[in-house]
């Protein structure tokens, strides 16, 4: 099959979203399909796979993260760019990722024909509030913003989710039918993120490099440095376990990171921190193989957490708020906050860093256990196949219609 992949982002560039692109991606053309993938500019390339990009400007060469004004003209070439494609190269499926590339997918569905799946990651307002883009509700932009996130919700046969909490979202709150939600939960390679990635001796170069302690337990995250994140309530909790103990280090890995490690010198942390800056995926898992512990705070409702399962996969037992897609991932193996605070994130991160290591050996081996029983990617290229032709046969999602939003355990 050729799939036109939209992805109005700067593909590719080492977070969230942008791994399930890839992955997909990869996962189909190890099957034997001809995925084209239509992107913004200024992304890094990735070997292997085919990725077009828009026009740039010259007055904009960062790497957008979220909600942008600089999306509106990115928008604008990226669908010029994506008409000038399918008039030339027609595909059978239209893959869009993001409201916006939905948009763009329903125009080019109807003037192809192609079957239009929407890859839904979150809500568009939810994430607009999460980035204040929008203040909040109160927002005159946003009882618009959210009718048109309904309208695009609505608009293909097929939504994809990356969690059964999104599915129950579109359902319940933005009245998509049923049976045209498929969750799709986002997955991982056990073979690339596995504890065995790197020898003890090259740990112990790599921790040298890096200015980590030798004598004290890593805490690891990886993954956007955002407030909706949990980073701050992160460096607050922190600063709380080091009042009263020495023997840990964090190892934060990502971007934009300048502003939180400027944070934690002003609350007198810094020493505790290894802030690396941006982490390239294909170095992920050696860098999470130093850790004892993972953390993951995020606080957003709607968007789905692939990092779970990368820390899953690394057997790192995992400290989350008990929020419903961390509920999902990790079930009855996570450590959980009792709310989402900087003092019960102190308390469950003080819990995890006192366990003993046959105790957290034995945590982190059931997580990866989980991942690797229910999270591959060759399963969910599997499913994306049927899909795929299902609609291309006019069947749509059939297979999965009957119980589309309890088809994964909790």
């Amino acid at each position: 099959m050729r799939i036109l992949m939209l992805a109005p982002t700067m593909f590719f560039a080492d977070y969230g979203c942008h791994v399930r692109i890839l992955e997909e991606a990869n996962v189909l053309q190890r099957m034997g399909h001809q995925v084209t993938i239509l992107a913004y500019p200024n992304g890094r390339d990735i070997a292997g796979l085919h990725v077009e990009r828009c026009w740039g400007v010259p007055f904009n060469y960062r790497i957008i993260v979220g909600s942008s004004r600089h999306k509106i003209y990115l928008d604008v070439m990226l669908a010029l760019k994506s008409l000038r494609y399918v008039l030339r190269n027609r595909p059978h499926i239209i893959h869009a990722h993001l409201h916006e590339g939905a948009l763009l997918g329903w125009f080019l569905s109807r003037l192809t024909g192609a079957p239009l799946v929407f890859d839904f990651q979150g809500s568009m307002t939810a994430e607009m509030i999460d980035h204040h883009f929008l203040r909040g509700p109160d927002s005159r932009f946003y009882r618009p913003l959210r009718w048109l996130e309904r309208r695009i919700d609505r608009a293909a046969p097929v939504v994809l989710t990356s969690s059964l909490h999104a599915s129950r979202l579109l359902n319940e709150e933005f009245g998509v039918p049923a049976e045209r939600i498929i969750p799709l939960p986002d997955c991982v390679n056990p073979e690339t993120f596995s504890p065995e990635i790197i020898a003890q001796e090259e740990k112990a170069q790599l921790k040298h490099a890096l200015g980590i302690p030798p004598d004290r337990r890593i805490i690891v995250y990886l993954g956007l440095l955002t407030e909706y994140q949990g980073i701050g309530l992160l460096l607050e909790a922190v600063r709380e376990i080091a009042g009263r103990r020495a023997d840990f280090h964090v190892l934060l890995m990502g971007f934009p990171h300048a502003s939180y490690q400027a944070r934690a010198t002003e609350m007198g942390i810094v020493d505790r921190f290894t802030f690396t800056g941006k982490v390239a995926y294909e170095d992920a898992p050696r860098y999470l193989a130093l850790g004892d512990v993972a953390v993951a705070p995020k606080l957003s409702a709607t968007e789905g957490s692939g990092k779970l399962l990368n820390y899953m996969s690394m057997a790192l037992p995992t400290v989350a708020f008990p929020v419903p897609v961390s509920r999902e991932y990790l079930g009855e193996w996570g450590m959980y906050a009792s709310e989402c605070s900087a003092t019960a994130l102190a308390a469950a991160l003080e819990k995890a860093l006192d366990m003993g290591t046959a105790a957290r050996t034995q945590l982190g081996l059931r997580l990866r256990e989980r991942a690797c029983s229910l999270y591959s990617w060759r399963r969910a290229g599997e499913q994306l196949v049927e899909v795929y032709r299902g609609l291309l046969e006019g069947r749509a999602g059939l297979a999965y219609h009957q119980s589309p939003i309890s088809r994964f355990p909790s």
